[in-house]
């Protein structure tokens, strides 16, 4: 899909990923040769961003993104310790708005979109090109991928559970009567 071509409204992301706590501005997908989205995966990241896998089926790779808010200059991309790596030094290229965050075995890609950072990180030896090309395909959902994004999010009850043992007044401590032998 070509970013911002037919994206969902910002309505529908935002009664979507507000059931989990994801802040709508936040809300991105990718597409990746190979690779098909875990839609278990998919759930609160960083402050109020989100988090979603996408795994290929026939290497076992797995990538994910991750999004938070900020901005990415050079120096605070190298200044930034890698995940796994905290202590390795770090190495950053811009690449027409994607940086390249290198350390030691670990690579990471991070996609600037509206004040959006997305990461893309890699597990289960998922190349750097897979990784590359989810940074670059980085959008906002169309209504369909934000449908698959959010579909094994359960959806919350309008209106609050009625539990039936909880007393009208005392302490709230549900109602145990005590049976034969106890």
């Amino acid at each position: 899909m070509t970013p911002g071509a037919d994206a969902a409204d910002a309505s529908s992301i935002a009664e979507r990923a507000s059931a989990v706590g994801v802040a709508p501005d936040l809300v991105y997908t990718t597409e990746v040769d190979g690779y098909e989205l875990a839609p278990q995966s998919v759930g609160p990241g960083a402050a109020d961003g989100m988090s979603a896998t996408w795994f290929n089926s026939t290497t076992g790779a797995m990538l994910t993104i991750r999004t938070d808010r900020g901005e990415l200059t050079e120096a605070s991309c190298a200044a930034t310790p890698l995940g796994d790596a905290p202590d390795e030094a770090v190495t950053c290229t811009n690449e027409d708005g994607v940086w390249h965050r290198h350390g030691g075995d670990i690579h990471e890609y991070v996609a600037v979109r509206d004040g959006a950072l997305i990461r893309v990180t890699g597990a289960n030896a998922a190349l750097p090109g897979d990784l590359l090309q989810a940074a670059e395909n980085v959008h906002v959902p169309t209504d369909a991928e934000l449908d698959a994004l959010f579909a094994d999010v359960p959806e919350t009850p309008a209106e609050p559970v009625e539990r039936g043992d909880l007393p009208e007044n005392g302490d709230g401590a549900p109602i145990d009567p005590v049976g034969p032998g106890g």
